[in-house]
């Protein structure tokens, strides 16, 4: 579609050294690829690129799937995979792009701060194994306290260091809890700095009796106001985005 004109081929580095961090990794990457897609596609005014998009992110969906079964998680563990704004997927993306060819066209999506969960729960368990389909609790539950750290802004990231972290928001507030069709603020507290504490929200889906809200590979950022949004304009957030997102294991 874009030939000759397209980007070409840029150089990768990831963080894992085992298999089963290279699995993790996998469910967590595919994630983020496959909801940053959704969140923009609406929003594309030309049907053409849209069809070969949705071509695509069908495959890296099952691929998610496939890695979570990998890992022995269960495979499908929500009713609806929630989009995020274009912004927060190269936020996640841009730090392991190492360099791209110069003629690349420069990415104008904005990179938030980083924001680190110091006590994300683990699905690399080692007695964990592969399975088509598990019975397995879920990572992480209803009050958890939360510990979040986050970088200040201006730190270059991305192919040979070309982009800067910025943030337009004001002092840190709440946390912000994407997932399914839902978003969650929480206050923070003990905030300190570039540092603070938050509590995992409970709910469903659609009220009681229905599927889990908080049980997957989700998302987590930091805002400093709790403005109302939905699915479709879930990127007014990027306003009040102090920090994140950050991939949150909850199941």
């Amino acid at each position: 579609m874009l030939y000759p004109h397209g980007a070409k081929q840029c150089e990768y580095q990831y963080p894992f050294e085992t298999v089963r961090e290279f699995i993790d990794f996998c469910q967590k990457l595919t994630r983020f690829g496959e909801s940053g897609t959704y969140g923009f596609l609406p929003h594309l005014n030309n049907r053409a690129p849209v069809e070969l998009i949705i071509n695509a992110i069908t495959t890296e969906a099952r691929q998610q799937m496939v890695f979570r079964q990998f890992e022995g998680l269960f495979p499908m563990a929500l009713w609806f995979v929630p989009g995020i704004p274009q912004a927060w997927q190269w936020t996640l993306l841009a730090p392991y792009i190492k360099s791209c060819p110069k003629e690349n066209p420069h990415i104008e999506w904005q990179n938030f701060p980083a924001l680190t969960i110091n006590n994300n729960p683990n699905a690399t368990r080692p007695d964990s194994k592969a399975a088509v389909s598990t019975n397995v609790t879920q990572l992480s539950h209803p009050g958890d306290e939360i510990s979040l750290t986050w970088e200040i802004p201006g730190k270059t990231v991305g192919p040979n260091g070309s982009y800067v972290t910025t943030t337009s928001a004001g002092p840190p507030k709440f946390a912000l809890w994407v997932d399914q069709i839902n978003a969650t603020y929480t206050p923070l507290y003990s905030i300190n700095g570039t540092s603070a504490f938050t509590k995992q929200p409970d709910g469903n889906v659609f009220g009681d009796n229905t599927a889990y809200i908080w049980n997957d590979t989700m998302f987590i950022a930091i805002t400093d106001n709790d403005p109302y949004v939905t699915p479709f304009n879930l990127s007014n957030i990027n306003y009040n985005v102090v920090a994140g997102p950050a991939i949150y294991q909850s199941g």
